[in-house]
């Protein structure tokens, strides 16, 4: 990156890190049993409500959908979210969630059940304007509709962020809508509901996670807040995936991978993520390739790249996760860090690359990858676009 373009991102970014301290930041009320979500909009005054999950995992939410009407709360159930949730998807939804007149909104499932929701509460706030309209950063601006999340997969921590993704029809380019009123103003962190969560899910999503803590805490945006939530986050990740994804039933260490995932979605939302992501949300774009599955394999690979301008705060990680000791160097607790993520990997049975890939798409994917980043993401070290191809190569499935 040529180094005007450093002074202009470095610049933009100080400006947000200074601004943090003022900007209105919440985390939402926190419920631990879907048992206690109907007294919550009994308490508003709300009899009406609208679901939004997918077909598979509505299975899940039969529990809820019958504990609602029993309390006098109809709820309208919209089921055909898709992976990565498009523009039509989400004003399919809103067109009945309008026709019905709803008066608050459930989302039930992973992070494209959410990010689904948060969009349509966002349309339904302010109707004369497109997503597309949306797209960036304090553009949403009025208040949603009470939204209520509840996280099925312990990972993408949109439970308590700004931001929501949503994938274009036509072009399958991915991109953010980040504003305050976007934040679920309820989270519901019910281990339960995470059970039956296959085990590669619960891999890649817990990974997702622990990609969330890790970029929110070694980027230049941090907080004392942030710094502590991160912490946190990954001790909990590092001490509890491995047996979340041998026994889905070991309830301790579900409910603390869903804390974790919170911790790290509250970490990010107010210190942001870094090129992890934006990688993984134009593979995501073009590709559906998962985002838990690309965060997991990208996130040692763009460590390492990082080198040493990332090594004193991965060592901090590192120690306070019990990775590393106190007495070892930057450079030897970070690299120890980068080898514990690349063993969890390979004992959960994420692979090292990723299907799909091809190589003619690469310099756009690397394009949108920096039109993300650059200038908001506080990463270590900055890259432009041409910089950024070598990761998609690095991941890319090779012919044998």
């Amino acid at each position: 990156m040529n180094i005007f373009k450093k002074i202009y991102c470095r610049a933009f970014q100080a400006c947000f890190h200074i601004a943090i301290p003022i900007l209105p930041y919440r985390d939402p009320k926190i419920l631990h049993s879907i048992e206690e979500l109907p007294a919550e909009f009994k308490s508003q005054g709300i009899n009406k409500v609208f679901l939004v999950t997918d077909s598979i995992i509505r299975k899940l939410a039969e529990k809820l959908e019958a504990l609602l009407p029993a309390e006098g709360i109809e709820c309208v159930v919209y089921d055909k979210t898709k992976p990565n949730p498009t523009v039509a998807n989400i004003e399919e939804a809103l067109a009945i969630y309008n026709a019905e007149k709803c008066q608050a909104i459930i989302a039930f499932g992973g992070g494209s059940s959410i990010d689904c929701a948060k969009a349509v509460g966002a349309r339904a706030a302010c109707p004369r304007k497109s997503l597309k309209q949306m797209k960036g950063i304090l553009k949403v601006h009025r208040r949603l509709p009470l939204l209520a999340a509840i996280p099925t997969t312990a990972g993408t921590g949109s439970e308590t962020t700004v931001a929501t993704i949503i994938t274009d029809d036509e072009t399958h380019y991915k991109y953010p809508i980040s504003d305050f009123p976007l934040i679920p103003r309820i989270a519901v962190l019910d281990p339960k509901v995470t059970f039956t969560m296959p085990a590669s899910l619960t891999a890649t999503t817990g990974m997702d996670a622990l990609t969330h803590a890790i970029e929110a805490f070694i980027g230049g945006s941090t907080t004392k807040l942030s710094r502590a939530y991160a912490i946190k986050a990954v001790q909990l990740i590092l001490a509890n995936i491995e047996n979340a994804y041998k026994n889905g039933y070991d309830e301790a260490a579900r409910k603390n991978m869903l804390v974790a995932a919170n911790l790290a979605g509250s970490a990010f939302s107010r210190s942001y993520v870094g090129y992890i992501h934006a990688i993984a949300h134009s593979l995501g774009g073009a590709y559906n390739i998962p985002h838990g599955l690309a965060n997991s394999v990208l996130l040692p690979v763009v460590l390492k790249n990082y080198g040493k301008k990332a090594w004193k705060k991965l060592r901090i990680l590192a120690v306070e996760g019990g990775i590393a000791y106190k007495t070892d160097s930057a450079q030897i607790a970070a690299e120890k860090l980068i080898a514990e993520i690349y063993r969890l990997n390979a004992a959960m049975g994420i692979p090292n690359t990723l299907k799909g890939i091809k190589e003619d798409d690469i310099p756009e994917l690397a394009r949108r990858a920096d039109k993300e980043a650059n200038p908001l993401y506080p990463v270590p070290v900055l890259w432009n676009a041409k910089e950024l191809e070598h990761f998609y190569y690095d991941v890319m499935e090779r012919e044998a």
